[in-house]
């Protein structure tokens, strides 16, 4: 309790949402808190009206010692706790439902698509239909809808924008999805939310909300940076590093991210090619060799 003041100068990112996810997630989390604490306050507030009442130097305190049952009390106690819990399972259901991360938001705009690894220690965007990437910078148009598909390259790790709502955990070999709009412009703190080594804490980026015209300039911005993100340089920017800059690429290698979420980025044979592979064997029941169309290997 002493402490409370001091987490008054603490940035609540979760209670000020910019987005209608957010927006969402705030609403469950304080009807969430209200339900619990119809239980809580009355516990603790008995706590010390059981004190003071049953205190030693109150003699007018009726003493029961062989009082051992109330239905009134066998009612509230058990009554209320299952009241409450099956309230917060309705509203579990419910938003489990609406607010599923894959669930593509409605939009009559087009939505900008955005595909994320997450490495040792930093952020990779790839914007497929831009043909741009950036590490450690996400941009967006205000009022779009962002449409993400993720993946990692090394350990788990976790996406967030507390502002926009809904982390996602990106994992090495598999692609999850998330998608986010903001109302307005503005820039939002992204981070990673699972502990993944020694850099882990450093692994910051700032999501920029943009006009329509200011994410053109962006866009223009990144076609004029570091030439184009190939597998070569893609390998020296996998390699562990912490705190690193802000970069920009000018065209991406159009398989990158499929190689890199295929687990085939260091030449090997990637994920769907052996899968497909051994489906083709299971099904001719002999030695099959399979090309991958997306990435034609001799």
């Amino acid at each position: 309790m002493a402490a409370a003041p001091l987490l008054s100068g603490c940035d609540m990112a979760l209670l000020d949402p910019a987005g209608p996810i957010g927006a969402e997630e705030k609403s469950i989390i304080i009807l969430a808190t209200c339900l619990m604490l119809i239980v809580v306050i009355p516990v603790i507030a008995m706590v010390f009206l059981f004190a003071w009442r049953y205190r030693a130097s109150n003699k007018n305190a009726t003493f029961k010692p062989e009082w051992d049952h109330s239905s009134k009390i066998e009612v509230a106690v058990w009554g209320i706790p299952c009241v409450i819990i099956a309230i917060l399972a309705y509203v579990t259901w419910v938003s489990s439902h609406t607010l599923e991360p894959s669930r593509e938001l409605v939009s009559d705009k087009k939505a900008v698509e955005v595909e994320v690894v997450s490495m040792d220690w930093k952020w990779l965007f790839i914007y497929p239909d831009l043909n741009v990437a950036s590490v450690n910078e996400l941009a967006f148009p205000a009022g779009t809808p962002v449409h993400f598909k993720l993946t990692s390259a090394t350990v788990m790790n976790s996406f967030f924008i507390p502002r926009l709502g809904s982390q996602i955990y990106t994992m090495p070999g598999m692609e999850t999805k998330l998608s986010l709009v903001a109302d307005a412009a503005g820039d939002f703190d992204g981070l990673s939310a699972n502990y993944s080594g020694g850099g882990f804490s450093d692994m910051h980026f700032v999501a920029h909300a943009m006009t329509d015209e200011a994410f053109a300039q962006w866009v223009e911005k990144a076609r004029a940076g570091e030439g184009k993100l190939t597998m070569a340089k893609y390998r020296e920017l996998a390699k562990p590093s912490e705190k690193d800059p802000v970069t920009y690429y000018s065209e991406v290698e159009p398989t990158l991210y499929h190689d890199i979420l295929n687990k085939c980025s260091d030449g090997s044979t990637c994920m769907d090619a052996a899968v497909s592979l051994a489906m083709a064997k299971e099904v001719a029941g002999g030695d099959v060799q399979l090309c991958n169309p997306a990435k034609p290997r001799g």
